[in-house]
């Protein structure tokens, strides 16, 4: 450890760099933290946090996974190498200076970047990526995640995240660089005059717009609904105000605090929808304006969050809840047009909530399980255009991420806000709330409330402790939870349901170190280590006849892993 921290105090590091090097030079924990591993890779790329080290985000690990990229890339011929790869980024810090660094990286191989002139979202990426017929794509952001964060994604050709085969393909590449401080990186200009890098905005902005507008399925709707939108700080704003304004909403308040792209983002702790308190100045505005729904985008706009008014004031919706509504109301839509295909198909990840499935088996519409992660619902996607066996119509995961139209392969809040902005709209003309088509869902399918529950484990005494907790729930699981009898246990890692009779089924999904238990009375709970977080998550769902009564169980179940067997 104290021979890599030397080795790189001798580079001639940016001051940055240098200087927490320095600050660190006598504590060997916080030596080891930033020393012990390089940032991991996989299907959702990496992500951490920036600063010195090789267990940190910085140029020198950029630099490492975009030669890793180039070696792969390298390895599929000169044919690859022409198609090149774009580059997006948000307005993280640090991220435009990343995405350079990559396609200096990539250029160093002969391999062509379009990069974006500008921040803009990660849809946006993956749609460029698939209108350039480009061999991959790159997006530099931490999605989600606090000011001190940032990473780096690949798309594949299709437009999609990679699949666990070709993050294998590039760990392996960047398993054959000796020194991180010998990777090539060849000037900028250089490479633009050589035709190896090209910028792009306008024309693509303009494309991806184009292609937005197909989300709308309905002109009977009341288009002077009031809108509040925040893009917190991120990619969203240019996108989601001209697909509005070109669907014909007007009445759409942009929250000017939060407006700007800005990597600190000022305003927020986290800039993440998901958490309530990024609706605090949406939900100022609001009241002021009398909006009748707010939403905001995460700063790489792959995720939205929107509140409903209720009474005097605004209810967030889960992702869960937004899911079922959505789909609801894209079904309904298309049987009522007599357009819903006979091999319709809606995606969703094995934690998300089971309301989606219901709601599609009432149209006679298939429900498809996979791993959590957005690029297993792009794969079947894909396997659908091959196979023809089904249309797809829909797909989701409860992190507050959807698609509907598959000029994205990835999930794109963009749409997303265009398509909430119609239903509200639709379902205001008839006087009713989002609120009330939500509760309309629960009398007739049962109250699902779901919840998340997640445990930092920072470090590597972190990660050790995770595989503890999977092995003990795997070794030991529990016969019944909060009282309730346990039917079945599913295993992703072993690819096995054992089911409480003890008969033993296959399950046909890529592996993963997954555990979920299913109670008898339609609850469940799943136990998953990030990916791209030190965190392990803690997933519920249960079914009840009021939101009460769901409550209630949802306490039992969290009491039980926080007093027997896990304190969370």
């Amino acid at each position: 450890m104290k021979a890599i921290f030397t080795k790189w105090k001798s580079q001639k590091l940016p001051n940055d760099l240098w200087e927490e090097l320095n600050a660190i030079s006598e504590d060997e924990k916080k030596m080891e933290d930033r020393f012990y591993q390089y940032v991991s890779f996989g299907t959702g790329g990496m992500r951490g946090l920036i600063g010195a080290g090789t267990n940190r985000i910085n140029i020198y690990t950029i630099r490492r996974v975009s030669d890793g990229l180039a070696r792969y890339i390298e390895s599929k011929g000169n044919e690859a190498k022409k198609r090149g790869v774009v580059i997006a980024y948000d307005t993280r810090l640090f991220s435009k200076e990343f995405a350079i660094e990559t396609a200096c990286v990539l250029g160093a191989h002969g391999i062509n970047s379009y990069i974006y002139k500008e921040p803009r979202p990660t849809p946006q990426l993956s749609f460029t990526v698939r209108e350039l017929n480009a061999f991959a794509g790159v997006v530099i952001t931490a999605s989600h995640n606090p000011k001190q964060y940032n990473g780096f994604k690949v798309y594949g050709e299709d437009g999609a995240q990679l699949v666990p085969s070709g993050a294998e393909a590039i760990i392996k590449s960047m398993e054959q660089i000796e020194d991180i401080f010998d990777i090539a990186v060849w000037d900028l200009k250089l490479l633009e005059m050589e035709g190896l890098v090209q910028w792009i905005l306008e024309d693509f902005d303009a494309k991806y717009i184009e292609k937005l507008l197909t989300v709308k399925d309905r002109d009977n709707i009341d288009r002077n609904i009031n809108i509040v939108y925040s893009p917190l700080h991120g990619t969203g704003l240019v996108p989601v105000i001209e697909g509005l304004k070109q669907l014909g909403f007007h009445n759409v308040h942009v929250v000017e605090q939060q407006a700007s792209p800005d990597g600190h983002f000022p305003t927020l702790e986290y800039p993440n929808p998901e958490e309530p308190a990024a609706f605090d100045l949406a939900m100022q505005l609001g009241e002021k304006v009398g909006a009748t729904i707010l939403f905001a985008t995460d700063p790489d706009a792959d995720r939205i969050g929107v509140a409903v008014r209720n009474g005097e004031q605004y209810e967030l919706l889960t992702g869960n809840q937004l899911g079922a509504l959505l789909l609801h109301y894209i079904l309904q839509n298309q049987f009522e047009n007599r357009t819903l295909p006979s091999n319709g198909a809606i995606i969703k990840t094995i934690v998300t909530s089971e309301l989606g499935a219901k709601i599609a088996s009432k149209y006679h519409i298939n429900t498809i399980n996979t791993l959590t992660g957005f690029k297993f619902i792009a794969e079947k996607i894909e396997e659908f255009e091959q196979t023809k066996q089904h249309t797809y119509l829909f797909g989701y995961e409860e992190s507050y991420g959807y698609l509907m139209k598959t000029f994205v392969r990835d999930k794109d809040a963009v749409q997303i806000a265009l398509k909430v902005a119609e239903m509200a709209a639709y379902y205001e003309l008839h006087g009713k709330t989002l609120l009330d088509v939500l509760n309309d869902l629960f009398k007739q399918f049962g109250y699902h409330q779901e919840a998340l529950v997640s445990k930092v484990f920072e470090g590597k005494d972190g990660q050790e402790k995770m595989k503890a907790i999977l092995n003990d729930f795997r070794k030991y699981p529990p016969t019944e939870i909060g009282g309730i009898p346990v039917i079945r246990v599913e295993d992703y890692l072993t690819s096995v349901t054992i089911n409480a009779d003890g008969s033993i089924e296959d399950i046909l999904l890529p592996k993963e170190n997954v555990l979920k238990f299913v109670l008898d009375n339609d609850s469940w709970v799943a136990i998953r280590p990030s990916g791209t977080e030190p965190k392990c998550k803690f997933y519920f769902g249960v079914v009840a006849t009021s939101k009460m009564e769901a409550e209630k169980q949802l306490d039992q179940l969290k009491k039980f892993f926080t007093t027997s067997r896990l304190p969370i």
